[in-house]
């Protein structure tokens, strides 16, 4: 027989048990109770979680241990075990978190609302938090559009369904056990993904340095990096392989602007400009390039950023586009996958120029690209087989790798379908649509 529901009246979390109650979070919980203080010394140590230490679905996946006088000025909020972190800058990221116990002192930023659980079963807190209907109302009413945040007492003012405490044990029970093995399945899902693209790495840098036709007599190319090649090889300055291709896009001869996402895999897309007359002095000093250019990212060369396009657009000065005479254009192909090699992206970042960092979160972003200068790029000596091999290294590479490509689609797939199963539980649970039984 089914429960009575009632309307909660909120429309993120729509019906609850009748007997259900709906409770603002700092009815239950206090929040930011301790912070360190100015006078603390200079050699006080701790782990420092930051905004990208927070993972959505994974919790806290990396700590810093820092001295005070190394830490950022965010550095101060005291958490301890149990206790439940949300990230209040960035809300996109939902970094939610509850803390686990550990054997030094731990300091969360000041970019985290703390949550410590008073009158509410912790673990039924934490899976409340992590539910779609609260994450929804923490990004709706979050303000900025590229840097959107919200007031701790906002967040800690939004009301949950709260069950009796008996209800909310068995709750907190089930969704631990459930979520335990579809957490298990997630980890070894990505590491198969992971497993594919070393994979397909390894293919890719077999072929073109090693060729496809099996045991031959091979050469040393009396360059470290690149070891033995092919009799009949050539090891060729890049100057030499592909003409750089400089034609500005004055007058404007295309409004689609040509860019490599490295996301999900390297990906040259179009987009289309629709509002020229602002960008029109941008645009004229961008260069054209052509079906069949090898267009590459000076900025994120170093991760494989380099692709042969299928449009004819314009791309900005941080690219550089180089083509080939070959109807096929199989010699820029062939490049390509030459520059996307583990051992050339190994080549690229030592000749990047910058400072290398990643985006940290917190007043510590720091988000800097190694460039790799033009002459650099041209000076690279490359392996160059005759331009019938050249093509049956592009045919093998591309059914390889397309057939890789689909194993890895279908496990990003599979990810997505226990992600999202998994969000639905933790809704129907902790908003009485599902029963504990």
């Amino acid at each position: 027989m089914a429960r009575e529901m009632k309307d909660s009246g909120i429309e993120w979390i729509g019906e609850i048990p009748i007997d259900w109650k709906l409770v603002p979070i700092k009815y239950v919980a206090s929040y930011n109770d301790d912070t360190l203080g100015e006078n603390i010394d200079s050699g006080y140590e701790f782990d420092y979680i930051e905004i990208g230490s927070v993972e959505y679905g994974k919790g806290i996946t990396q700590v810093e241990h820092l001295k005070f006088e190394d830490a950022p000025s965010r550095a101060r909020r005291i958490v301890r075990k149990d206790d439940i972190i949300v990230s209040t800058v960035r809300t996109y990221l939902r970094a939610i978190a509850t803390v686990q116990d550990s054997d030094n002192m731990q300091i969360a930023s000041t970019g985290f609302v703390v949550i410590r659980a008073k009158a509410i079963n912790p673990e039924y807190l934490r899976y409340s938090m992590l539910s779609e209907s609260f994450i929804g109302m923490v990004e709706a009413y979050s303000t900025g559009i590229s840097y959107p945040a919200i007031n701790s007492s906002t967040v800690v003012g939004f009301k949950i369904p709260v069950p009796d405490s008996q209800k909310q044990k068995e709750i907190a029970f089930i969704l631990n056990n459930k979520c335990s093995k579809l957490d298990n399945a997630l980890e070894k899902t990505h590491a198969s993904i992971e497993e594919y693209k070393k994979l397909k790495q390894a293919v890719i840098t077999q072929a073109v340095s090693k060729g496809i036709r099996g045991n031959r007599e091979m050469k040393d190319s009396g360059v470290e990096w690149i070891g033995s090649i092919p009799i009949g090889w050539r090891l060729v300055p890049f100057r030499h392989v592909l003409k750089e291709r400089q034609e500005k896009n004055s007058p404007i001869k295309s409004v689609e602007r040509l860019s490599l996402s490295i996301d999900l895999g390297v990906t040259l897309y179009a987009e289309k400009t629709t509002n020229l007359d602002r960008f029109k002095d941008d645009f004229e000093q961008y260069k054209l390039a052509y079906e069949g250019d090898l267009v590459m990212n000076s900025m994120n060369m170093i991760v494989g950023a380099t692709g042969v396009s299928d449009y004819f657009g314009c791309v900005s000065p941080v690219y550089y586009t180089f083509y080939d005479e070959l109807e096929d254009h199989v010699t820029a192909k062939y490049c390509e996958y030459i520059f996307r090699s583990k051992t050339m992206l190994r080549v690229l970042y030592s000749l990047g120029k910058g400072i290398y960092a990643i985006a940290r979160g917190d007043d510590r972003v720091n988000t800097c690209r190694l460039k790799v200068s033009k002459e650099d790029l041209k000076n690279i000596r490359i392996p160059i087989p005759p331009v019938e091999e050249q093509r049956e290294i592009v045919s093998y590479l591309e059914k390889k790798c397309s057939a890789i490509d689909e194993l890895i689609d279908k496990k990003e797939q599979y990810l997505s379908e226990i992600e999202n199963y998994k969000k639905s539980l933790i809704y129907e649970y902790v908003t009485g649509k599902k029963e504990a039984l």
